[in-house]
């Protein structure tokens, strides 16, 4: 039997968010006789699996965040060269410059820097720092990486993507947990005290990227119309508390649920009617993917990629449009229509694209 190949997955800080969940699905359905992740975490992470990843068989170094630079990467080379890795997989964007550094300085052979993002208007400071290291992306990875064409265009240049030189791996998911279920549906729209409510959702980071203060001016506007609307938010983040306070200004607490970060978010998509995703960018948008899968009708900004329109009926809306137009959308849409054929690519199949990074893997240590 050959020798497993351990690899360095860099998720940066975990904190129940879009990257590393769709790092964990690749660790949860590949083949761990052949293959080991590594996960390299940053310590203000709020939200370690640890007990998750070892009863697989994976190891999580905890690390001090890049923004320490004179700590982050020694600490880096240490545990690389100390484990021997044959290949760091970076998943930080135009920040994987620092740990792939860190990575051949160490002098590991293969250096993948995956790019899960793009960047969008409003965030000043950090499209700077995005916009002044994606020129030096290509410096320290052997293998580039995306999760589109859309992310990887953007990123690594379309002639890059067109000539084959960045490996498409698709955020995919375990079909099976996405199935819809009126069982749950009812179990779940019970325990919250939903029966007959009409509940749009919501799963994301609290944060500039999600725009979550849009979405609370569109449900003031639904619920002008429709008392028995409620809005689900899961997820937690830096502009958590500032949402709730606009939440409370705006007299809306009581039709307001605050999931915070949760492990069942399978589950939680079944209580929902519609769900909206009006992000202000997204390398794809991996909580439309899985809300699609659920059969649930979804209206996303015009900045969520096409690509993340798998079944032909995401209602794209513009930015530019006002709360009420967005609310209109949400409010006319058929929540009993269903859309009973949906046909997922192999793209978005976990079982499909495990297989391709596992090939991927074994080819790149082979060389």
């Amino acid at each position: 039997m050959s020798e497993v190949i351990r690899v360095a997955q860099i998720v940066g800080k975990m904190c129940n968010g879009g990257v590393e969940n769709v790092v964990l699905n690749y660790y949860r359905n590949i083949d761990r006789n052949k293959i080991q992740f590594d996960f390299i975490v940053d310590e203000d992470s709020t939200n370690i699996l640890k007990d998750e990843i070892e009863s697989m068989g994976g190891r999580v170094f905890v690390v001090p965040p890049y923004q320490r630079i004179n700590e982050y990467i020694p600490t880096l080379i240490e545990i690389f060269k100390e484990n021997n890795y044959q290949i760091v997989h970076s998943h930080l964007n135009t920040l994987s410059i620092f740990p792939l550094y860190a990575a051949k300085k160490a002098g590991v052979p293969v250096r993948i820097a995956h790019n899960h993002s793009t960047a969008g208007k409003g965030e000043t400071k950090k499209n700077i720092l995005k916009y002044i290291l994606r020129p030096f992306g290509k410096i320290f990875p052997t293998h580039l990486a995306a999760c589109t064409e859309f992310a990887g265009k953007w990123m690594w240049g379309k002639r890059a993507v067109e000539k084959g030189a960045v490996q498409i791996f698709y955020n995919a998911i375990d079909l099976k947990k996405f199935k819809k279920d009126d069982a749950i549906r009812n179990a779940i729209r019970g325990e919250l005290g939903l029966e007959g409510k009409f509940v749009i959702g919501h799963v994301g980071r609290f944060c500039y990227q999600k725009n979550q203060e849009f979405l609370i001016a569109i449900f003031r506007e639904i619920y002008k119309k429709n008392k028995n609307a409620v809005l689900m938010l899961v997820g937690e983040g830096e502009t958590e508390d500032k949402i709730k306070r606009l939440v409370y200004d705006m007299k809306l607490d009581d039709n307001v649920i605050f999931m915070g970060a949760r492990h069942d978010v399978e589950r939680l998509y079944q209580a929902m009617d519609v769900f909206v995703l009006p992000s202000r960018y997204e390398g794809l948008g991996m909580v439309a993917i899985e809300a699609q899968a659920v059969q649930l009708p979804v209206v996303a900004s015009t900045e969520v990629p096409k690509e993340a329109d798998i079944t032909n009926s995401i209602r794209f809306l513009n930015l530019k449009s006002s709360s009420k137009e967005w609310a209109n959308a949400i409010l006319n849409i058929d929540v009993n229509e269903k859309n009973t054929d949906i046909h997922f690519s192999e793209k978005y199949d976990i079982l499909k694209q495990v297989d391709k990074l596992e090939k991927y893997y074994e080819r790149l240590v082979k060389k």
